[in-house]
């Protein structure tokens, strides 16, 4: 029995380790579970979850856009056969099958999509390892990997951190944008609000708007995590 965590969970926060996860099914899935880790009942405006898939195992339909990076395992999306670090997007609306045909994780993201007049994006598949990484404020200990187009057809973006040991963001953030995060590897101090939380592969995190926030990067081996924002709409 665990009585003891490091999850929390705030106003404008919230942090979901892995001995705090509770695995249900979605309407529609097939041979398949979810860890919800965000969703409009716990205050944020989009949903994200982990999929896990037995053989033979689908999600549900879905009317929102949905973005799917694979974690380990491989999934068919539509037509396309993706494996560890693949990832898509698929346009809201659209009728496409995502399924696996042996065990499989993946981050789902879900958002109602919001317009701007352009038209509305394709689906699209890619690879992480194949996308040029930039550095954050010209620092080469963090790497940053952008999953989403620079298209403002598109209403968010999802990217990839790495940050070699001892690398931190610059400085303590205060924004309009609201962030869902996955670590994916090693492991840090992340300040949320006032508080300040050791984190790990596996852990997640919600950030509402105007959540005060920092990373910084320990141990003996790169950190990385999986991050989501909603981009380039007017804030309301």
């Amino acid at each position: 029995m665990t009585i003891h965590t490091r999850s929390a969970n705030r106003a404008d926060h919230r942090l979901q380790t892995p001995e705090t996860f509770v695995r249900a099914a979605l309407p529609g899935m097939r041979q398949a579970t979810a860890i919800v880790h965000a969703s409009p009942a716990g205050g944020a405006r989009f949903v994200q979850y982990t999929a896990e898939f037995e053989a033979g195992g689908a999600l549900g339909a879905c009317g929102d856009q949905r973005f799917v990076y694979v974690l380990d395992g491989s999934l068919t999306v539509g037509g396309a056969r993706l494996g560890a670090g693949d990832f898509a997007y698929v346009a809201a609306g659209a009728d496409t099958t995502v399924a696996a045909d042996a065990a499989c994780r993946a981050t789902v993201i879900e958002k109602p999509y919001e317009a701007l007049g352009s038209p509305r994006p394709p689906a699209f598949t890619g690879r992480e390892s194949q996308i040029v990484p930039t550095h954050l404020a010209d620092d080469p200990w963090l790497e940053v990997r952008s999953l989403i187009p620079d298209d403002r057809a598109f209403d968010f973006r999802v990217n990839t951190m790495t940050f070699l040991p001892g690398a931190a963001l610059p400085a303590i953030e205060i924004h309009v944008m609201e962030h869902g995060l996955l670590m994916l590897e090693g492991g840090g101090i992340y300040r949320l609000g006032s508080e300040w939380y050791p984190v790990a592969a596996g852990d997640f995190i919600w950030m509402d708007r105007y959540c005060p926030q920092w990373f910084g990067a320990i141990g003996k081996q790169p950190a990385k995590y999986l991050i989501y924002k909603d981009w380039d709409r007017y804030p309301r």
